[in-house]
């Protein structure tokens, strides 16, 4: 069965079926130095962020629970220090599913307000909520500051952009950018208009993000490859040319099914490949007329 993007970030594991259990069984975890002690490691879902010192291990965001051993082993190649603090870029499972397993390693969890709140009150595909240890335990309403590993760690709050709890992280030191999924790197992002998501508000985050960066900051994207600032701008640039375009087609009048059947509104980002399995230049359209109409 192929699943929608809708039902692969809404998949919890916090109670997991064993068939579901099975689609992670070949998954592997792949490494990358970015800096000195900040890594980025991929799997199945976001993309991950540690960083690793004298302090213990700090890690942005976990995944798959079903994941969470194969991710332990992996830092451990990496540090022999505990996991002691793992910050959530957002509530979606594919970035928070690992909370539970994390926090019985020892680990406390730091997110923004609306991802507890978020995980408090939004239920998985079998109906069942986050158990209590899933729960960040420390959160913030605007910014934060973590000092770990030889370096301030600054957390900025970005409003109503993929969701209404997005987190960017910048470690200052290593020039490292963790963007969440305000920044799907060589694609179309998936606005979660039904999470606090919008548009404008994405456009706003990527460029916060902009603003806290220069030319040889590494940026890992919520989802693809490390990224650089000049992939960054051109990816906002698309963001902006999209809502222009759009947005004339609403004060021309047209429907939503009328941008929606229109190719020629995103084949410029269409050749260049920006659409993909869960978010095509259809869905792209439709997400940019709901929340533009609004």
């Amino acid at each position: 069965m192929k699943l929608t993007y809708s039902s692969f970030i809404l998949l919890s594991t916090f109670s997991i079926t064993i068939h579901a259990q099975g689609r992670f069984d070949k998954v592997k975890i792949e490494t990358q130095k970015l800096s000195d002690h900040v890594y980025m490691l991929t799997g199945a879902g976001g993309n991950i962020g540690v960083s690793v010192g004298d302090d213990g291990v700090f890690v942005i965001d976990d995944q798959f629970a079903p994941l969470t051993s194969k991710i332990e082993a992996t830092i451990k190649t990496l540090s022999d220090k505990p996991i002691k603090y793992v910050a959530n870029t957002h509530y979606h499972g594919d970035h928070t599913g690992g909370n539970e397993n994390m926090a019985k390693l020892g680990a406390t969890i730091i997110a923004h307000n609306n991802v507890r709140k978020r995980l408090v009150e939004t239920p998985n595909r079998q109906g069942n909520f986050a158990p209590k240890q899933a729960l960040p335990i420390i959160t913030f309403n605007d910014k934060l500051h973590i000092y770990v590993n030889g370096e301030q760690v600054a957390i900025f709050h970005v409003d109503n952009a993929h969701t209404d709890g997005d987190a960017l992280l910048y470690f200052t030191e290593s020039n490292v950018l963790h963007t969440g999924d305000t920044y799907f790197q060589g694609r179309y992002p998936y606005i979660d208009l039904k999470s606090g998501g919008s548009v404008t508000g994405y456009i706003e985050a990527a460029k916060r993000g902009l603003m806290l960066i220069n030319d040889d900051t590494k940026i890992l994207p919520g989802h693809g490859k490390a990224s650089n600032k000049e992939e960054y701008k051109n990816f906002l640039n698309m963001l902006e040319d999209l809502r222009a375009i759009i947005l004339n087609e609403i004060q021309a009048g047209k429907s939503e099914e009328d941008v929606v059947a229109n190719t020629d509104l995103t084949k410029k980002y269409d050749d260049l490949g920006y659409g993909w399995n869960f978010i095509t230049s259809e869905k792209i359209r439709r997400t940019f007329y709901n929340s533009l109409k609004k």
